[in-house]
Order: structure tokens, then C-alpha cells, then sequence
């Protein structure tokens, strides 16, 4: 009951609003023709007031100022072209400089001409009116919008309230933001613009108010923009985080917001105000004096900008105590650049100005739209460092960056007044070089996309496989392989691009590339005869991976080298020892190769026991053993077949010894091995089994002396009888 009232009320006053609209703009035009019908100009002044209206004569005088100190100059001698070109740059500078000097004490003058010429358009109404007009369809535009936005707010709620689990959710909820917000400037134009264009103005009412209408259209424009980018703000029910495209902080999202607004708002209604002095007649150079002041309000809310603005994300603890605004080196440079920037403006070097410009919005904007592509299609729940990006981010990053280097380049060529068309057609050195460079740009791209797609499959491949499977099943000796021979299918694949993209630039350059192969080829022979052990370790290292002879992470042994594989090379691999030292060996040193961490390894082990032992016994305690090490979890994944006894192996001096093996995974044998004889003494000194040690028993004179002591005491006595 309550909506339907309101929606008349603002349709009932916005129709009024189009009404006194109508009547201040329509007003002085009836005003102005009224008072022109009595006494009408005679027809010469009429045809030349005519004449200096048309934007196109306009635009010819103002070329023709530019360019008239250049087209006095008189040709010089191709020898001293150099030196006489600086001079003329800086001749012209100074009369830049010298005619926006002079053009100061003109600019009160001009400033009232041009009221007066405002005033005569609007017949004896101030510029307060054309304040008011652009205000007022400027509401127009935003009640429009307003209805709108009525209109389809259920429908924009109902979209918003939708949860976001995944990327698609999040690219499809940022997609319709988008197309909301498009067709929300779309009414917003039609309601300011479309309605002030249908009426008959004044000419100079008309260029007046366009520009401001556009201007306050682009900053809707940047508005919305900045709204999807950014997000600076929580959307519906979902934090601002979730929808935000570009990465960064709440906090850091808000102040960026404020600031595009700012800059982009100062520049669009300066670019207005430079449009409305040049339509009330201001000189070039009174015009550049606007401009060149207007600039210095950009320039002060840029260098605001970079002084304080926050981190993009979080910093540590520690680095979180030190206040936000600290004064840096680097960001004096960024401050003493965009002074520069503002320098060159001003001289009127726009060569420089635009090469210097389009390079660093270049670098931030390729940086940007890496860093945005990645976010927006990573999953919710991936963490931000070491997730392995999709191909579509790949193709979004690079095809973004490709767009944004062509466009800078012909945007470049455009502000520089290059023809591409021509230099094409033109066969000249520098034309040649220039087309070499273009040629080059794309070949680089390409190159990069190619190797970007192989990479991100490769490293999706090995995060894949980090996860790993159960230790020493077929899937794990499966993926070792695999994670062996990836990183040098990665490597050979770098350098084959390298090379090729490499080699194609040149050619396009206009680099005659043949000799530079047949050289290559050449070199190559010799390096071949020069360097047979190298060959002879790359051929080698070859025929063992071929061979599966061993992969990272498994511990190998040849001669006196052994550890476990850290990383394979093109001519060496290295080797980790357990005991820490890491050996680089060359392929063709190693030989024969024991390794030790392949299907399974049989352990066997000696114990000795006493004379007196019952065998039976000890094997049954043995058995026993055995079995509880396979029921114990930590050891049983790692055992294959139990411990058991295989039998005496042989009579010692003072003990028996009893083998016995068990068949474990490679490498867990030793841990299973101490468990086993802590089982094992526990066991014998619980069922009276003792272990054999060497003893040495010493005798006395008794009955218990040996026979062998008694024999030798006999024929010490007897001695001395014989030799009596």
C-alpha cells in the first residue's frame, strides 16, 4: 500500500522537474531570438560568427597556433640534423614556456570575454543558471535511476542472496553485479543526457552542459567500476572479501575507492571545464593555463594518494606496530615521478609525458590483472600462496596482458601522431626496426601463453601427486617416477621456447639467423669432440632414467657413493647420505647401481644362546614375537612376512646361533629390527632363556681341576727324577 503512493509522487515530480527544466533552458533561447529579430547583424557578420562557432574551424586555428613556430623553421643539412634538432626542442620549449608566461596577465580579460559571451547566450542570466541546469538534469538522471533500481531491487536482492561456495558462484554473482550496475548508468545517461538532448539549446549552452553531463557520466562509470573491482563494501549477505576482484584489505579497498572517485571525478569535470573555456573562446594558451592549474589539483591527490595509502594485505604482528604512514625511499621516487610527469605536461613534451605515463600504468595494470585473475578463479577454500592456478586463469592473465601491451602500443602510436598504416608500408631502417619490435611483442606473447599453459599443467601434475599414496604401493613407485621426470620435462620444454622465441625475434628484427644456426651446429661438433665426458654423462643419465634405475627420494648405492636421490640434473645427480653430506656424482660415474628402496628387503639376524638352550623353545618365543610385531600398527603397514627362525646356523666356542629373517618395506627394517630385539630380551629373560657371551673360567687344585692341569702338574714333578 505504501509503494504505489510513492512511485506517483516521483514520477509527478520528476515530470515537473523536466518542465522547469524546459523553461530555464528554453527561456533564454526565446529570450535571445526575440531580442535578435528587431535588429538582426548584416549577413558577413552572420556568416563569420557562423564560421568561428564550427568545432571544426576552431580546431584548424588552434592546429595552425601549434604549429606555426615549427612551420617557420627552414630545413637543415641531414650532418647536423642532430644538434639542430635539440636546438629547435629547445627553442621550442622556451617559446612554450614564453607564451604561457605572457598568456597570464591575458587570462582576467579572457575570463571576462568569456562571461560576456555567456551572458549575451543566455540574455542577462548568470552562470548561476547553468549550474542549476546541469543540477537539475542531473536529478533527472538519478531519479530515473532511482525508479530503476526500484523497479528491480527484488530481483537484484534475491541475485545477491545467493550463497558463493565455489568460483563459478563467485564469477557468476560478480557478472550480474556488473550487468546491474550497467544498466543502472544506462537509465542514469538516458534520464540526464537523452533528456537534455531533446530539447533545442543554444549552441553554446549545449556544449556547455554536454560536457558536464558526460563528465558526471564518467564518474558514474568509475563508480561502478570501482564498486565490482574493489568491494569496498559488504554485498547482500556476503562480506566484501568474497566478491572483491582485485586482492586486498578491507581497509585498503576502501581507500582506493575513495581515492578513484576523487581522481577520476577532478579529472572528468576538469576536462569538462578546459571543453567550456575552449567553447567561450579562451586562446590555447589561456586554455592550457586552465588545464595546467586544474592538473595541479590531480597532482595533489595522486601524491596524497601515494603517501597514505595502506598495505594491500595484512602485515605481521611485528611489522603491524610501526604506524601505517611511514615515509620511504621508494615513496619519495613515486612522488618526485608524478611531479615529473606534471613537468613534462606543462613543457609540453608529450612524447616523453606518454611513454613515461603508458609504461607505468602498464606495469601496475599487468601486475593487477595477474593477481585479479588468480583470486577471482581460485577456489573459496585454496589458500592464496601454493595453490596451483587453473588453465582459465592462464588464459584470462595472459589474454588480458596481451590486450593491454597491443593497446598501449597503438595507443602510443596514436598520441604520437604515427600512422600504422604507413609505417607499414614504408621501408625504411627505422620502419623496419619499428616493425621488427611490434613483430617481436607478439611473438614474446605467444611464447609466454605457451609456456605459462605447459607450466601450470606441470606444476597442477606434481601438487597432484604431493599428496602422495600408501609408501611403496605401485601408485607411489608410480608417482616418484613421475615426480622425477616432470621438472626435466619442464626444464627441456623452457628452453626449447627460449630458443625458438629467441630466434624468431631476431629474424624479425632482420637478423639473418642461418649463419647463426650453421654456427650453432658447428659449435656444437666441436663441443661434442671437446667435451666426450659430458656427453657421456647426459647420455648416461638418459639410458637410467630409462631404465627406472632409481627416482627421487629413494637411497641408492654405487661404489663408495650412496644416499637418498635429491634431485636429478642433466649430467649429475644428487645424493643426500644419511648422515647429512650431499654428493654430486656425475651419471657416467655411477655404474652399477644398488638401490635400496624398491618393493621389499629381507633382514636377517643372528642371536646366540647358550649351550644348554632348549631349540624348541626359543623358536616358539621367536614365533611368538614375530607375531606381535605384525600386530603392532605402527610396524605392521611396514612388514611383509613376520619374523621367524629359520634354524641354527652354526656351533660356536661358547654359544649357539639361531637365524632368524623377516620381510619388511624398504628402509623400515632397521626400526622394526630394534623393536624386535627389545621384544626378543624381554621374552628369553621371561621363559629362563639366556644369550651366550664369552667367558674364561680359572681352576684351583681340587677335584674339579681339569685333567689337562693335573697331566701338565705331573710332568713338572717328574722332571727333576729324569734328570737325576
Amino acid at each position: 500500500m505504501s509503494v504505489r503512493p510513492s512511485k506517483t509522487l516521483v514520477a509527478a515530480l520528476w515530470g515537473l522537474m523536466v518542465l522547469i527544466l524546459v523553461q530555464v533552458g528554453a527561456g533564454p533561447a526565446r529570450a535571445q531570438a526575440d531580442a535578435a529579430a528587431p535588429t538582426p547583424p548584416p549577413a558577413q557578420v552572420q556568416e563569420l560568427l557562423r564560421l568561428l562557432e564550427d568545432p571544426a574551424t576552431r580546431a584548424w586555428i588552434d592546429k595552425q597556433a601549434r604549429t606555426a613556430p615549427s612551420a617557420a623553421e627552414t630545413p637543415q643539412q641531414p650532418q647536423d640534423m642532430n644538434s639542430d634538432l635539440m636546438a629547435r626542442r629547445v627553442d621550442a620549449l622556451r617559446a612554450h614556456l614564453a607564451s604561457l608566461a605572457a598568456a597570464v596577465p591575458r587570462l582576467p580579460y579572457e575570463t571576462k570575454r568569456a562571461a560576456d559571451l555567456l551572458s549575451q547566450e543566455l540574455q542577462s542570466r548568470s552562470a548561476v543558471d547553468v549550474v542549476l541546469l546541469v543540477l537539475g538534469f542531473l536529478c533527472l538522471g538519478a531519479g530515473a535511476e532511482w525508479i530503476f533500481r526500484r523497479i528491480t531491487g527484488a530481483a537484484g536482492r534475491r541475485i545477491v542472496s545467493q550463497p558463493v561456495q565455489t568460483a563459478r558462484d563467485r564469477l557468476r554473482l560478480v557478472g550480474w553485479r556488473l550487468a546491474f550496475g550497467l544498466a543502472h548508468v544506462v537509465i542514469f545517461g538516458l534520464g540526464s543526457i537523452g533528456a537534455f538532448l531533446i530539447f533545442d539549446w543554444p549552441p553554446l549552452l549545449r556544449r556547455i552542459v554536454l560536457a558536464y553531463l558526460l563528465a558526471a557520466l564518467l564518474l558514474r562509470v568509475a563508480l561502478l567500476v570501482s564498486r565490482v573491482l574493489l568491494s569496498p563494501w559488504p554485498v547482500g549477505l556476503h562480506a566484501p572479501d568474497v566478491l572483491r576482484v582485485v586482492p586486498m584489505t578491507d581497509a585498503a579497498a576502501r581507500f582506493w575507492h575513495r581515492r578513484i572517485v576523487l581522481l577520476v571525478g577532478w579529472f572528468a569535470f576538469g576536462w569538462a571545464t578546459v571543453e567550456s573555456v575552449t567553447t567561450l573562446g579562451f586562446s590555447p594558451d589561456g586554455r592550457r593555463l586552465v588545464a595546467y592549474s586544474l592538473g595541479i589539483g590531480l597532482l595533489v591527490l595522486a601524491i596524497e594518494a601515494v603517501w597514505r595509502w595502506p598495505a594491500p594485505f595484512p602485515a605481521p604482528s611485528e611489522a603491524s606496530e610501526r604506524p601505517p604512514q611511514h615515509h620511504t625511499i621508494g615513496t619519495w621516487l613515486l612522488s618526485l615521478y608524478l611531479v615529473l610527469l606534471w613537468g613534462l605536461w606543462v613543457a609540453g613534451l608529450m612524447g616523453p609525458f606518454w611513454l613515461l605515463a603508458v609504461g607505468a600504468l602498464l606495469v601496475q595494470a599487468v601486475k593487477i590483472t595477474r593477481d585479479s585473475a588468480r583470486h577471482l578463479l581460485r577456489p573459496l577454500e585454496a589458500p592464496e600462496a601454493g595453490y596451483s592456478h587453473e588453465l582459465w586463469a592462464v588464459y584470462l592473465d595472459r589474454g588480458i596482458r596481451a590486450l593491454l601491451i597491443v593497446g598501449a602500443v597503438l595507443f602510443l602510436a596514436w598520441v604520437w601522431g604515427t600512422d600504422l598504416g604507413e609505417m607499414t608500408s614504408r621501408d625504411t631502417v627505422v620502419m623496419r626496426l619499428v616493425r621488427g619490435v611490434l613483430s617481436s611483442i607478439v611473438i614474446l606473447l605467444v611464447a609466454d601463453l605457451l609456456w605459462q599453459v605447459v607450466k601450470t599443467q606441470i606444476d597442477r601434475k606434481l601438487t597432484r601427486l604431493q599428496a602422495g599414496a600408501t609408501p611403496g604401493s605401485e601408485d607411489a613407485l608410480r608417482q616418484a617416477r613421475v615426480r622425477t621426470l616432470l621438472p626435466m620435462l619442464r626444464m627441456a620444454v623452457f628452453i626449447v621456447l627460449a630458443t625458438v622465441a629467441v630466434l624468431m625475434v631476431l629474424s624479425s628484427l632482420g637478423v639473418e639467423i642461418g649463419p647463426l644456426i650453421a654456427g650453432a651446429g658447428i659449435f656444437g661438433v666441436a663441443v661434442g669432440f671437446g667435451s666426450q665426458t659430458l656427453v657421456r654423462d647426459v647420455i648416461s643419465g638418459i639410458f637410467y632414467l630409462l631404465d627406472d634405475a632409481f627416482r627421487v627420494g629413494e637411497y641408492i648405492q654405487s661404489g663408495s657413493y650412496k644416499g637418498t636421490v635429491e634431485k636429478l640434473g642433466f649430467r649429475s645427480v644428487k645424493l643426500r647420505h644419511h648422515r647429512g653430506p650431499i654428493f654430486t656424482v656425475p651419471y657416467g660415474q655411477l655404474g652399477a647401481v644398488e638401490n635400496m628402496s624398491r618393493d621389499w628387503v629381507i633382514d636377517k639376524m643372528t642371536i646366540s644362546v647358550t649351550y644348554d638352550t632348549d631349540l624348541d623353545k626359543a623358536k616358539k618365543i621367536i614365533k611368538q614375537v614375530g607375531k606381535e610385531l605384525a600386530a603392532d600398527p605402527e610396524c605392521a603397514p611396514n612388514i611383509i612376512e613376520p619374523l621367524k627362525m629359520q634354524g641354527v646356523e652354526q656351533f660356536g666356542d661358547f654359544a649357539i646361533q639361531l637365524r632368524m629373517k623377516m620381510m619388511t618395506r624398504p628402509g623400515e627394517q632397521f626400526v622394526i629390527r630394534r623393536k624386535a630385539f627389545a621384544m626378543l630380551k624381554k621374552a628369553f629373560d621371561e621363559n629362563g632363556v639366556e644369550f651366550a657371551f664369552p667367558t674364561v673360567q680359572v681352576a684351583g687344585r681340587g677335584d674339579a681341576e681339569p685333567a689337562a692341569a693335573r697331566q701338565m702338574l705331573t710332568l713338572v714333578k717328574g722332571k727333576p727324577e729324569e734328570g737325576g
